[in-house]
């Protein structure tokens, strides 16, 4: 499964990198996170909550971190897993650069899964992982928003 896609967010480049590398700011936005624990400046373990289709399970994982060349890339990588519900691991390459309403963050994004997510079937699990991604990024977009406004 891929994912790709890109979002203006209304602060500055190096604003955006240091929200993206902050496990607070980061536990804030993550759909369903109930917990991110920061073990070094590349290592994160993170609990999440998850509902897809019919399945709703927690994820415990770890997804590392990689500062290609910072402020304007970096990637990450990481796997779950959900018990019975099955598993996710993937990574993702993050592109941040300047743009006249802020920051423009571009992503693409790969997955793969196993158990029984797996067989909820291909546009559920991708209609579902790009809605989350979505909803992440939108709200790391309103945290530096309000945060600007404070």
């Amino acid at each position: 499964m891929e994912l790709k896609d890109e979002i203006v967010i209304n602060a500055p480049q190096d604003v955006v990198y240091a929200a993206l590398n902050d496990p607070e700011i980061l536990k804030e936005c993550i759909p369903g996170c109930e917990e991110l624990i920061k073990h070094s400046d590349t290592e994160l373990e993170a609990k999440v909550v998850l509902k897809i289709g019919p399945v709703k399970a927690r994820f415990s994982g770890n997804v590392t971190l990689s500062p290609d060349a910072p402020p304007e890339r970096f990637s990450l990588s990481g796997e779950g897993n959900g018990g019975a519900a099955g598993f996710a691991k993937g990574g993702a390459v993050v592109e941040l650069e300047p743009h006249e309403d802020g920051t423009l963050l571009r992503y693409d994004a790969k997955a793969e899964i196993g158990g029984k997510l797996a067989q909820l079937g291909s546009r559920l699990i991708q209609g579902t992982a790009k809605k989350l991604a979505s909803k992440f990024f939108q709200n790391l977009a309103d945290h530096l928003h309000s945060n600007e406004d404070a």
